[in-house]
Order: structure tokens, then sequence, then C-alpha cells
């Protein structure tokens, strides 16, 4: 016996869209794995606002390092004072600053000659951006330094939610969830998806198929399985 779409049969083979109400919320278009988000600064922390016009920050969590320039006849403005640097000076963020004022806004600690980290118009010396403001990865428990990815309400270092099939991960692609893992588009759709009985490809949103014989068919694969040649002459 067979059906059409739309008909009464009840089979563990009709395709998702079919058996499965939560289907279309799936594949809904939009849905992103990353997003960039703000934390406050703890309660006591020094505010450190440079004088001068702000410079957009680049991406939460990218280290950095100043760079030294010699005494010149180059005289800049200090990105902090915004007095004119008369000797040795440093470049970072896009602007120029006396060395002795390139300072952690919390612990006061010198950034002349070592690694910072931009968060919220201010700089910070790598132990207290990790202590104040690294978010922990839901997948191994350390602080993320750098690119955080936000999704199932959780922070992950991007390296660390993957996808449990092919294990690559997601970036800014859609991911599905299926028994509580998340899957890759590809993988999700080669996993769990309705493939036709006749071409093994996959059924379709939209595509006309018929449930026969216990398997799920698109409607040109339902066909009879022998083909009838007349003999000459006939």
């Amino acid at each position: 016996a067979a059906a059409y779409s739309g008909g009464p049969v009840e089979s563990a083979s009709r395709p998702p869209w079919v058996s499965d109400d939560s289907f279309s919320q799936k594949f809904a278009p939009g849905k992103t794995t990353t997003s960039i988000s703000k934390q406050t600064l703890p309660r006591g922390t020094p505010a450190y606002t440079p004088a001068g016009p702000q410079v957009s920050p680049l991406a939460r969590g990218i280290v950095q390092r100043a760079e030294r320039f010699p005494a010149s006849s180059r005289t800049p403005l200090c990105g902090h004072c915004n007095n004119v640097i008369r000797g040795p000076f440093l470049v970072a963020m896009g602007r120029s600053w006396h060395p002795e004022e390139f300072n952690c806004a919390y612990c006061k600690t010198s950034l002349a000659d070592v690694c910072f980290v931009e968060e919220q118009n201010n700089v910070y010396c790598e132990r207290c951006y990790e202590q104040f403001f690294a978010p922990i990865c839901a997948k191994c428990n350390t602080k993320i330094m750098g690119e955080v990815m936000h999704a199932l309400k959780q922070t992950w270092h991007t390296t660390c939610f993957v996808c449990a099939a092919c294990k690559k991960p997601f970036g800014n692609s859609l991911f599905h969830m299926e028994d509580g893992e998340p899957y890759c588009e590809k993988d999700y759709v080669n996993l769990f998806s309705t493939k036709c009985h006749g071409c093994d490809f996959p059924v379709e949103a939209g595509d006309k198929f018929i449930e026969a014989l216990g398997h799920t068919w698109h409607d040109t694969c339902f066909i009879c399985a022998e083909i009838f040649i007349p003999e000459k002459g006939l």
C-alpha cells in the first residue's frame, strides 16, 4: 500500500518535516553561533579613560604589544595626557603614549614592554584581564583569552565548540542539535535526514514523496522494477 504526502500513514521513516513539529525551527535562517558580549568592570576597579578621541577596540581579548620609538623631531600627542611627547614614546592602538603613562588600568603595571588587552576602552595587563574579564570555557574549564563563542547559553573557545561528528569548529556557521549534541549542517543532513530508498539522496522540504514498503521515496523514484520492451514486429 502507498500513501502520498499528507496521507494518514504513520511510519518511522516519515520525513522530519512531517514527524517533527520543531523541524522548521531547526532550519530557521539566521541562527549563528557566535556573538560578542561586554562584561561590566569589577567593583572597585579604577576607571581609565584616556584623553582625546576614543579608538574603536579590537575584537575582545586580543593580546597586543606596544611598539617603542626613539626620540626624534616627531612630537606626537600622548593618548593619556594629550600633551606633546618630547623624547622616546610608545605606539599602541593607533596612538602615541608617554612610556610612563601607558599602564594597566587596574594594577598600574607598566605596559611598555609587556602584552596588554583592550577592554571597554581601557587597557589591562594579561593577568588582570584574565582575572576580571576572561570567561570560562564550558568544555575545557579554562579561561578564554581571545575570541569567545556563545552557544547553548554557555561560553566556549572557538576550537572547543565543534561538531559531534566531524569535530570541526563551527565558526559562524549554523549548527543543529540532536540528542543533546551539536552537528554541522552537512553532518546533520547526512546522519538524520530521511533519504529516498530509490536514489539514496535526501528527501528535502518541498519534494513530492511517497511512503511505501516501509520506506520513503521521491515520487519519481517509486517506479516499476521491470520495463517491458515489445519484440520487433509486434
